[in-house]
């Protein structure tokens, strides 16, 4: 008598089991599609901005936060002298509502801004050199906090214009970040104000701005993106032995090996300093901290 019992249990089971699994897979599947959804949404309500060198990032990011994605045309690691977008990068351009440019004559933006807003004619394109006193045809301005405070004021003026309704928003940010800059200055000042030696040496020249603003001299090994000749190499092992300097310092972007042959010769060290780092606060401290052990007797 137990038997048919146990045929009547399977039998409820299975049906229990009909009814119930199915429901829970739409359930799930409700779940998924909702929460994807409301990603979706997220993402959309994000304003997309496209800047051309990796440090612009933290300025769009410090200013935007989360209302805001970012896409550097110039990944980390390519020089934006020689850089050419893939076509992924490109497709991203075409939904952007602003573009933030350099503006200084960066190679990248002097061969491809022409192509880049054709691609997307309805982008703001937000000149981030606007009120910055050029020197000459050196391009590298965000490598000065006090130049890239003017730089972030001016990614704040283009945000606001697309997306007013947030503009208190991406202004109390900006006061924030103008906050965080004048930090930084004031720890670069206090690094390097006291020393007597103020020469260095790098590979490219990167830090004419930087040099400006803090009362020091650059001296660059190459010039205009040319591989430096024996000659030019000997008269940087020249340079370097009138100035004691002990470092020549590359940025990842470029060959090591003309500052290593300088190193050696004047036995001193090669040494990493990088225009186009990712953190712009903790890389501009770190290169003070790196001309501050140079500049030590």
């Amino acid at each position: 008598m137990t038997i048919p019992v146990k045929n009547t249990m399977d039998k409820k089971q299975a049906i229990t089991a009909a009814i119930v699994v199915p429901l829970i897979i739409c359930a799930a599947a409700s779940v998924y599609f909702f929460v994807g959804s409301l990603e979706e949404e997220h993402e959309d309500n994000q304003t997309i901005v496209i800047v051309t060198i990796v440090p612009q990032q933290e300025f769009v990011e410090k200013v935007g936060g989360d209302k805001v994605r970012i896409t550097v045309m110039v990944p980390p690691g390519a020089s934006p002298h020689t850089y050419e977008p893939t076509p992924g990068i490109m497709k991203e351009v075409t939904k952007a509502e602003m573009y933030a440019k350099v503006g200084s004559g960066v190679e990248f933006e002097n061969n491809l801004m022409e192509k880049i807003i054709s691609n997307n004619r309805n982008m703001n394109i937000v000149d981030c050199s606007e009120g910055i006193t050029k020197m000459g045809n050196d391009p590298h301005i965000w490598n000065s906090p006090v130049n890239a405070k003017i730089m972030v004021e001016n990614i704040c003026n283009g945000l606001v214009k697309i997306d007013p309704d947030n503009a208190d928003y991406y202004t109390q940010n900006k006061d924030n970040y103008l906050e965080e800059l004048d930090i930084l200055d004031e720890y670069i000042h206090h690094k390097l104000d006291g020393f007597s030696n103020r020469v260095f040496m790098t590979y490219h020249p990167s830090f004419g701005y930087f040099a400006e603003e803090y009362n020091l001299t650059q001296l660059a090994v190459e010039y205009g993106g040319k591989e430096p000749t024996p000659h030019v190499i000997q008269d940087s092992i020249d340079e370097s032995t009138r100035y004691n300097l002990r470092y020549v310092f590359v940025a990842p972007q470029f060959a090591a090996e003309p500052c290593k042959t300088i190193a050696r010769a004047i036995d001193g060290e090669t040494a990493s300093m990088d225009p186009l780092a990712r953190n712009y606060t903790s890389n501009m401290k770190q290169i003070a901290d790196s001309l501050a052990l140079e500049f030590e007797e």
